[in-house]
């Protein structure tokens, strides 16, 4: 099959590329390279630069090339950035989703993998979850992904286009030095900044009902991350039309953010103690993911732990 990615220039998309090609599928990448790098991509992937909110540059890509399936990762994902400028969120990642499906189901692409994300739970109160629990996001940001999962569910019934959203927990570390993670918005490049700048990393909150009193996360590998992707999309070639699947992408292993500054600090070779602050207004005190769905129907579970997760991490760090 030939798959197209969108957003497949950025760091998660990159991965998502790399993992496909190794499956032996052919790969096509459309990104607007706001955040994306082309230099990420495999010297035989093409790119095609546009955005997911042009109709016609969409169409000829599909006219002009045999894809067979897309996995859809371009969408803009800052959660306090979403609070400032909602309307920008709804725009890229709900309208540019709707375009999008316009598009793949005029040129009768046959599967599609939606890139969404445990932002659509808000504030779980359980011990772990499922697929099943209520979704209550709690910024623009995760409505927009819980919208887009809604948008791609009716599109599948209503045309038969084989889907599946993929909710994503938190994501770290790098297949190889190269595809590391460039921002600052995740924990782990976060406490990378702080460590190498002299700064105690922050941790905001330190009296949660958690055995430590901060926050308590699942962290996926990216590389693991990537091979889900792979499977899911395999298993949607040769799906029936109009199946639909949510999974949870996560270890089930719940980490806390002082376990894992602690981690960093190890594998770094740093050793500063981390400032503690107020919390921040809607940081659940515990989101670990049930991942026993995707386990049952796609086989798939994570490899690789914490320490692999931050030492690769850190290995594209310095490497920048």
């Amino acid at each position: 099959m030939t798959w197209l990615i969108t957003g497949g220039a950025g760091y998660i998309g990159a991965h998502v590329v790399h993992a496909l090609r190794a499956a032996g599928e052919q790969a096509l990448v459309y990104d607007d390279l706001s955040t994306g790098v082309a230099g990420r991509l495999p010297s035989d992937v093409e790119l095609v630069v546009g955005s997911t909110l042009d109709r016609a540059l969409l169409e000829r890509t599909l006219a002009e090339h045999p894809v067979t399936g897309v996995v859809h990762l371009a969408a803009k994902k800052q959660v306090g950035e979403s609070v400032e400028q909602p309307l920008r969120y709804y725009r890229e990642n709900v309208e540019g989703l709707r375009v999008l499906l316009e598009a793949v189901t005029a040129a009768d692409v046959r599967s599609f993998v939606f890139s969404s994300s445990a932002a659509v739970y808000g504030m779980p109160d359980v011990e772990l979850v499922t697929e099943d629990t209520p979704c209550v996001p709690l910024s623009p940001y995760g409505e927009t992904k819980l919208a887009g999962e809604w948008l791609v569910r009716a599109t599948g019934r209503a045309t038969g286009l084989a889907t599946a959203s993929l909710r994503y927990f938190n994501v770290a570390g790098a297949a190889s030095p190269e595809l590391a993670d460039t921002g600052v918005y995740n924990l782990v490049p976060m406490v990378f900044e702080k460590l190498t700048d002299g700064a105690a990393p922050r941790v905001f909150g330190a009296d949660y009902p958690t055995p430590d009193g901060t926050c308590v996360r699942d962290y996926i590998h990216v590389a693991d991350l990537a091979e889900a992707h792979v499977a899911t999309a395999q298993r949607l070639a040769g799906a029936e039309p109009g199946t639909d699947l949510t999974l949870n992408i996560g270890r089930g292993v719940g980490v806390s953010v002082r376990e894992m500054i602690d981690v960093i600090n190890e594998e770094t070779g740093y050793d500063i103690a981390p400032e503690i602050t107020d919390r921040r207004p809607g940081d659940p005190a515990r989101v670990v993911a049930s991942a026993g769905r995707i386990a049952d129907q796609l086989g798939w579970s994570a490899k690789r732990d914490v320490r692999e997760m931050v030492s690769s991490a850190w290995a594209g760090w310095t490497r920048a």
